[in-house]
């Protein structure tokens, strides 16, 4: 139960352990072809541009810089966390004149400091992390969309821990890039950038005026190899990770057969079990009540129980979760990752193991608490 990998579904791990087909066999193009298909339907943007490739969501985050950014452009960062400043260092490395707008731990940054910063400087993009997976807070992408395409300005969603477990409609709110990777919502093992880029960040794309700074994350090398896949056709640049984008064709194949809202519905109902049953208990969370996360929990150890001790409990008790990550405080919270095919069950078990850690640590609270106030959530019609 940590933010990533996710536990998978069994005929996604067939896919992964099937014998391995040439990357220019039919079977494979067809298999790549109609990921790429699907990638756009559950990004929801029909007319974008998908990207399978084989790395990490780091990866899919230095794509969009190394094709878009070009020294001494103007960026603007929006940082929820961790992986907001990440973003920041990456697209230093690329020369761009960038400008961080920090919000306080636990909080977003609004809409209107958002406007206000790009109402007195001129960008030519914006980022910013949709759930950041140090601090489990959420940010809305609609308005931002909207505030990209009001100043021209190219928006770049970090989905790595919300894609396929989120609302997020790429086109209807003109998000420029979502980028995401396979072992969160989406179902895969590690192993696949994902990303899917518009048509308007395409054409900053190609219209550049110098050369991408990165070999391997060049759009010029990987864009034709896209593009003969979904026309069914051999292609070569680099080998991707055959048996992961079978298994993703699997997982993708079974988001679309639950449908998009259902399964949002579903993540954000199992977000509520979880806060109710952590507010039973007494636990408070790092992000504020309006803007908490339907993929991930990040909630504050009661005082007197001890990181180590606490979740080598969660352990013994058959449930593995994750410490802290932001560096300011890293050592006062934990993170509970429920996100991809999470049940009932598995919710109701991790809650169980929660609570039979803090007896351990000698935490005091009305017996069941957690997981009386999960049940309610789960079984309210």
């Amino acid at each position: 139960m940590i933010p990533g990998p996710v536990e998978f579904d069994n005929d996604v791990l067939s896919a992964v352990g099937k014998q391995t087909s040439s990357h220019v066999s039919q079977e494979f193009i067809d298999i790549f072809g109609e990921s790429l298909e699907m990638m756009k339907k559950v990004w929801m943007c029909p007319d974008g541009q998908p990207f399978i490739m084989a790395g990490t969501g780091t990866l899919a985050m230095d794509m969009a810089g190394a094709n878009l950014v070009e020294k001494n452009d103007r960026v603007l960062v929006i940082s929820t966390g961790y992986f907001g400043e990440r973003y920041a260092d990456l697209f230093d490395r690329y020369g761009a004149d960038y400008r961080i707008l920090r919000a306080e731990p636990g909080r977003t940054v609004t809409p209107e400091s958002i406007e206000n910063e790009l109402r007195t400087r001129k960008y030519k993009m914006l980022s910013f992390t949709h759930v950041d997976t140090s601090t489990a807070v959420k940010v809305e992408p609609q308005p931002i969309g909207e505030l990209g395409r009001k100043y021209n300005v190219i928006t770049i969603l970090d989905g790595v821990c919300s894609v396929a477990g989120e609302e997020i409609r790429q086109q209807e709110w003109g998000i420029d890039v979502v980028i995401t990777a396979s072992q969160k919502a989406i179902g895969v093992p590690p192993g696949l950038a994902l990303l899917v880029a518009s048509e308007r960040a395409m054409e900053k794309f190609r219209n550049r005026k110098s050369r991408v700074q990165n070999y391997y994350a060049d759009w010029t090398n990987w864009l034709p190899i896209m593009q003969a896949y979904e026309n069914r056709k051999p292609a070569y640049f680099g080998t991707p990770a055959v048996n992961l984008v079978a298994a993703l064709n699997i997982s993708l194949q079974q988001i679309l057969k639950e449908g998009l809202g259902r399964r949002f519905e579903r993540h954000k109902r199992t977000g509520m079990a979880f806060r109710s049953a952590l507010k039973a208990l007494g636990l408070k969370q790092v992000p504020a009540d309006d803007c908490v996360a339907n993929t991930l929990s990040a909630p504050y150890y009661p005082t007197g129980v001890q990181a180590s001790e606490f979740l080598k409990e969660v352990n013994n008790a058959g449930v593995v979760l994750a410490g802290g990550l932001h560096p300011v405080f890293k050592d006062k919270y934990f993170r509970i990752g429920h996100m991809g095919k999470i049940t009932v069950e598995d919710t109701i078990n991790t809650v169980t193991s929660i609570e039979t850690a803090l007896k351990k640590c000698n935490y005091r609270f009305d017996d069941h608490a957690g997981i009386t106030a999960a049940e309610e959530v789960l079984t309210t019609p």
